[in-house]
């Protein structure tokens, strides 16, 4: 990924294709990949609170509340779109200036954000408008010969999971529920 490859790798939610979300070029082959316009916004994972603040002018409070809230039910993995994204790639960031992004804490996608030190880009590893790839097993061949790099860990796992739910939080406090 620093080189600008894309990967496929599992999150704490559905099989993922990923990059370095500070990088254009990256972000392109992803939307090509994918078979997806790049006015579609795509999401990015992070491993802290922390390193989710060094992409927006500012977190609001009410952002803050919603993601302690989320860790004291152990709830569904949950994607915030939020107002101001900076330091990220320019075709990322949708046309309002939001980016959807999630704090993961799933063991293996945490490490990768840990270790990369930046965000990275997590959409579903599907052909837009095809069912996302639950399971490994799922993933279209197309999207396994595009990518650079296949992650090994959870290879072998064949159980449900669903893609995140997504709430919009605006800046002046509105909040929007995207996806349950």
């Amino acid at each position: 990924m620093r080189k600008g490859g894309v990967i496929l790798y599992p999150t704490d939610t559905v099989w993922g294709i990923g990059c370095d979300a500070t990088n254009v070029e990256a972000v392109k082959r992803v939307y090509e990949i994918k078979q997806r316009d790049d006015s579609k916004a795509l999401i990015c994972l992070v491993d802290s609170d922390a390193r989710l603040q060094r992409y927006f002018r500012q977190v609001p409070d009410v952002a803050w509340q919603l993601i302690d809230s989320l860790k004291e039910v152990d709830a569904k993995p949950t994607t915030l779109i939020l107002d101001g994204a900076i330091n990220l790639a320019e075709n990322l960031i949708a046309e309002d200036g939001s980016i959807g992004i999630r704090i993961t804490n799933e063991p293996f996608s945490k490490e990768l954000c840990y270790r990369f030190q930046k965000a990275i880009v997590s959409t579903s590893a599907n052909i837009s408008g095809e069912p996302a790839a639950q399971n490994y097993c799922d993933i279209d061949p197309r999207i396994l010969e595009a990518v650079d790099y296949v992650c090994w860990s959870r290879r072998q796992e064949h159980k449900p999971h669903t893609p995140s739910s997504i709430i919009k939080l605006k800046e002046n406090g509105e909040v929007t529920i995207i996806r349950k």
